[in-house]
């Protein structure tokens, strides 16, 4: 009598329980999936918007642009993106005013799309010297 219980009570039981794991899953697979797509959308602009720091693009406007963004960003940027952008604004700062040294300025720059890049992606083989900056003529 006890078996032919367990014979029907146990398919039932780990049917829900596979159920519940499957959903759990799924749920944390698409949270994970979306925080993705929403950083890689904000860090896209944060890189977009450096432009304003380098070359002939440089400018007030996209620089104002960058640091609203930058300020947003504290709320999902790793610490190491957060510190990244930090040494960009000491460098600016530690200038007052005055164009920074060029490689410095690309290293910091470079620096902020690595920590960027291994936020998203885990782990990298490249570094700050991979990054290249282009000005359009």
């Amino acid at each position: 009598m006890q078996i032919d219980i367990l014979i029907i009570i146990l398919p039932i039981i780990t049917g829900i329980l596979g159920s519940y794991l499957t959903y759990f899953f799924t749920i944390k697979s698409k949270k994970i999936e979306a925080i993705q797509k929403f950083k890689e959308e904000k860090y896209s602009n944060l890189i977009l918007l450096l432009k304003g720091f380098l070359g002939t693009t440089a400018s007030k406007e996209l620089k104002e642009k960058f640091y609203e963004e930058q300020y947003k960003s504290w709320l999902y940027s790793s610490d190491s993106v957060v510190k990244a952008i930090n040494e960009l604004t000491m460098l600016l700062i530690n200038e007052k005013g005055k164009a920074p040294d060029p490689e410095k300025g690309r290293i910091v720059v470079g620096n902020i799309i690595l920590h960027m890049r291994k936020d998203l992606l885990g782990r990298t083989k490249l570094d700050y010297n991979d990054f290249r900056y282009t000005d359009v003529y």
